[in-house]
């Protein structure tokens, strides 16, 4: 167990407990107070119809979970990802509410919940049980679903229910100490202070869900990282750990979950901390207007009334229509809150459909063994339990006789549990456990027998180095030939700017560009190298201007800005020696060496074309965005033709789809021609521009598959 795992659901625990903790004891010495005579006499007054109250709000809170757990587990892996995703961000929106809530009416919560205890003391003690589930379930609910979403989104069980546990015991003993009198703290103080840790922790929630949501298909931008630091970094790493069961970040985040994530503190933390000032202000005028009222009765009460006569008591507000049924049948009502929720869960989970219903089997990985409690299975869809405890991390596999992969778990990180979803035909299968600086281990292997279920999804050969070292051979024979013709093209170009013939020079410089973007170097794939030929002045510190803003862009920026061939030809000068060096260093890992790259480059080509060209952010003047993404499609092309046999071996028809898709992409390009010729973003027309959009975006969608079914298992490099 990981105690940087258990560190927030401790936090909510603490932190909810003692909120729900605080009502009851507010409920408790509320009765207490309605119990007292008017001469001080204190007439006994049962609690019980409070604790039924909390009964029952902790069954509601209970039946919840369960149905939580089970209606999740017998869905699909998609299914349960979206379905963790939406209610992950369920979760933080009502913990959000929970603490702007609790920062405006922390201090009128006292007064309120005893107005409540008032009322339902009048009608009897099964309102009483009424107004403490009311009171206790709301905060139960929230708990539940956050800690439900905490526990999915750090991927172990046993941690974070520990620390919810602790959480919850360290506040029910403060609670009863806070009662007894025995301690004094600030609430609001702690309540202040914790809350930003709970924004923080909700922010970690809301980008681990946004990525369930990309995972399962509902959001885009899956394949759009921000960062990924997972081969620089060590996930066994103390720091590492703490920070990852802290937050909920991982080491690996999409552009989306980064948004999220910023975008959530940024908006969240201001509004929290000026909804206290705000708060504060409006509690100092209430108090004013109340002392002001206070005086004013006062003065009047002595100038009409004697000092002997007594002071009227407020007439408590109406009750409720469900306080008013509850009455005085403390037993009913206990009974049916605490029965309802058990029945009501009871019927859900039966009432699942068996056909989906899927069996769990736990499995542990050691530093010696792999799955070896794993010793049968039945046809259909398996949830696998997989426990850690190696003390490394590592990916999981579930692989069949062919050594396709039919499950799996990127990254079990040690000391965690993970669940791996797989739906098994008849065959024979193996775990196989990739852990960090060590070899493969498999387990037994087990026979399945039995029907094999319809629509079960396709199970994926890993690829090995050597399957992708030919095609990238091919691909460097290609790039090798694009960057001689374009230094055939720099020459020309060099030519005819000393000559001043800017008509010329911007032709040829569009011959170059193009012939650059055949070469496939996408999302700075060819490194530093690669930035010098096409770099862009974004984030320099002088913009066009700054001295290492040099290649292609460099130039376009010059001839469509009137600059003449004395500031120009160094700058043509250097692109020929930096293509000379790109042409040296081809086929080294940081330029185009690297195979597993390759599936990588097929689908990065059509989404940096998206990226740079479409959104405008390579326009140095020359207003080419669309040539350049017609010449995207043709390098796509040819690096989805040296990968064809790889990609029709694990997905049938996924090339023929794709080829059909480029050509579509190419035909709305040609049509978003005006006069023949393709004008600039701004100067096309909307209709066109939208149909070129659209044919990209569904040519990227079946783009994004291919780096994941090309993907070298740690086993295979």
């Amino acid at each position: 167990m990981t105690w940087a795992d258990a560190a927030p659901n401790l936090l909510i625990g603490l932190r909810e407990g003692l909120e729900a903790g605080l009502v009851v004891s507010i409920l408790l010495a509320a009765l207490r107070k309605a119990g007292t005579a008017p001469e001080g006499e204190e007439r006994p007054v049962s609690t019980a119809p409070v604790w039924f109250g909390v009964l029952g709000a902790v069954m509601l809170s209970g039946a919840f979970a369960a149905v939580l757990t089970y209606s999740t587990s017998v869905l699909s892996s998609r299914g349960q990802q979206a379905v963790g995703g939406v209610l992950s961000v369920l979760a933080v929106g009502l913990v959000t509410g929970m603490v702007f809530w609790m920062r405006r009416t922390a201090a009128t919560l006292s007064a309120h919940l005893r107005g409540e205890v008032r009322r339902a003391a009048i009608l009897g003690a099964g309102a009483l049980t009424l107004t403490a589930f009311l009171a206790v379930g709301r905060e139960g609910l929230e708990t539940t679903l956050f800690m439900w979403t905490a526990v999915k989104a750090s991927g172990s069980t046993v941690a974070p229910l520990v620390g919810a546990g602790l959480g919850l015991a360290v506040a029910v003993v403060l609670c009863w100490l806070l009662y007894r009198r025995a301690v004094r703290i600030n609430i609001g103080v702690f309540f202040n202070r914790t809350a930003i840790l709970l924004i923080v922790i909700a922010a970690g929630v809301l980008a681990y869900g946004l990525g369930d949501l990309q995972e399962a298909g509902l959001l885009p931008g899956q394949q759009w990282i921000a960062f990924d630091m997972t081969a620089h970094i060590d996930p066994n790493s103390w720091w590492v750990s703490i920070i990852t069961g802290i937050t909920d970040l991982s080491p690996k985040l999409t552009v989306l979950q980064v948004v999220g994530w910023l975008g959530y503190l940024v908006v969240v933390i201001p509004a929290f901390i000026g909804a206290g000032r705000a708060a504060t202000v409006a509690l100092a005028a209430a108090k004013a207007k109340r002392e002001a009222e206070a005086t004013a009765t006062a003065t009047t009460a002595t100038a009409t009334v004697s000092e002997s006569k007594p002071r009227p008591e407020a007439v408590p507000q109406a009750a409720g229509r469900w306080q008013q049924l509850a009455g005085n049948r403390p037993w009913t009502v206990a009974g049916v809150l605490v029965v309802v929720p058990a029945v009501a869960a009871g019927v859900t989970i039966a009432a699942l459909p068996a056909a989906a219903a899927a069996s769990t089997t736990t499995v542990k990985v050691t530093g010696s063994s792999c799955a070896s409690g794993w010793t049968s299975a039945s046809s259909g869809t398996q949830t696998f339990d997989v426990d850690n405890e190696s003390g490394k991390a590592g990916e999981i596999n579930l692989v069949n006789a062919a050594g396709a992969i039919v499950g799996e778990i990127e990254t079990l990180g040690p000391a965690t549990t993970a669940s791996m979803t797989a739906t098994l035909s008849s065959g024979s299968y193996t775990f196989r456990c990739l852990m960090n600086s060590g070899s493969a281990v498999d387990s037994a292997t087990v026979q399945v027998t039995g029907k094999s279920p319809s629509g079960t999804p396709l199970a994926v050969k890993p690829v090995t180095v050597a399957e992708l070292t030919g095609p990238n051979d091919q691909y460097q024979k290609y790039a090798a030939a694009d960057l001689a013709t374009l230094q055939t093209q720099i020459a020309t170009l060099r030519r005819d700017i000393a000559a001043n013939n800017t008509a010329a020079a911007e032709a040829d410089w569009l011959a170059a560009q193009l012939t650059w973007e055949k070469v496939g170097a996408s999302y700075d794939s060819f490194g530093d190298a690669g930035v010098a030929v096409d770099g862009l002045p974004d984030g320099l510190e002088q913009g066009v201007n700054d001295p290492d803003f040099t290649g292609l862009h460099r130039i376009e920026y010059g001839l469509y800005h009137g600059q003449d061939g004395a500031r120009l030809l160094p700058v043509v000068d250097k692109l020929a020696s930096e293509v000379a060096s790109v042409q040296k260093n081809l086929t080294t890992d940081d330029i185009a060496g690297d195979p597993t790259n390759l599936p990588l480059r097929a689908h990065e080509i059509i989404e940096d074309a998206i990226r740079d060209h479409l959104s405008g952010i390579d326009d140095e003047g020359a207003g080419a965005a669309y040539a350049m993404t017609y010449a995207d499609t043709e390098v796509d092309k040819t690096v989805l033709a040296e990968l064809e046999s790889l990609i029709d071996a694990r997905s049938p028809g996924l090339v023929e789809t794709a080829d059909s898709q480029l050509a579509a992409l190419q035909q709305a390009l040609n049509d978003a021609k005006v006069d023949g010729r393709w004008e600039s973003l701004d100067d096309t027309p909307l209709a066109d521009r939208q149909k070129v959009d659209a044919a990209i975006g569904a040519l990227l969608e079946t783009l994004a598959s291919v780096p994941d079914l090309l993907e070298v298992p740690p086993s295979a490099s």
